[in-house]
């Protein structure tokens, strides 16, 4: 068993404002934006008059397509290029992963295994019930996602395949438990302690 670094693993989280923001942004940089909703002048049909301009006692309107008409545009709606991404510092994302590492720390979330696999989907599958995590949402974290490695966790439901540098607070925070490889967890102290650049 590693020990664990307590600059990363060992914060005392007393403010969950930071991980809020950090949750919110992989959420919101996620989104992708396909909706769009059609404007009055996009809208088929509505080229006539519906009636002539005076004399009918009624409101003057110069197309059946106007937004407060049924089957009308939309005013306001939906154009399909919004941007909905929220920016993060570097700095403030690497604190924000350290604190949610520090909260699974503090569960006993974490497990330090080498899980060496030929490729086959049942190694795995073995090794993760032999930890008791069979039914659990676990979180892989490796140095780099070997096509054996990849084969193998591919079609187990669970379990989520992150590389060290790409932890984020999302999986962190929605895993029950999250095992690293000990390059891996190398590579975790490096990339947030700035050691060496990932």
């Amino acid at each position: 068993m590693a020990d664990l670094n307590k600059d990363i693993f060992g914060l005392d989280v007393q403010n969950h404002e930071l991980l809020k923001t950090a949750y919110d942004a992989y959420l919101a940089n996620s989104r992708s934006s396909h909706a769009k909703t059609l404007k009055r002048g996009e809208v088929r049909g509505g080229g006539k008059k519906p009636w002539k301009q005076k004399g009918t006692g009624r409101a003057r309107f110069g197309s059946t397509r106007n937004p407060i008409w049924r089957h009308g545009g939309v005013a306001f709606g939906r154009t399909g290029e919004e941007n909905f991404t929220k920016k993060l510092s570097k700095n403030a994302k690497k604190t924000a992963v350290r604190q949610a590492l520090s909260l699974k720390n503090a569960d006993k979330a974490i497990l330090i295994e080498g899980v060496a696999t030929t490729g086959k989907t049942k190694e795995v599958a073995k090794k993760l019930k032999d930890l008791g995590l069979a039914d659990k949402n676990v979180l892989m974290v490796v140095s780099e996602k070997a096509p054996e490695v990849l084969r193998a966790t591919n079609n187990i439901a669970n379990l989520k395949l992150v590389r060290a540098t790409y932890l984020n607070v999302f999986d962190i925070l929605n895993a029950d438990a999250i095992v690293f490889s000990e390059t891996a967890l190398k590579d975790t102290e490096n990339w947030l302690l700035d050691k060496e650049e990932a």
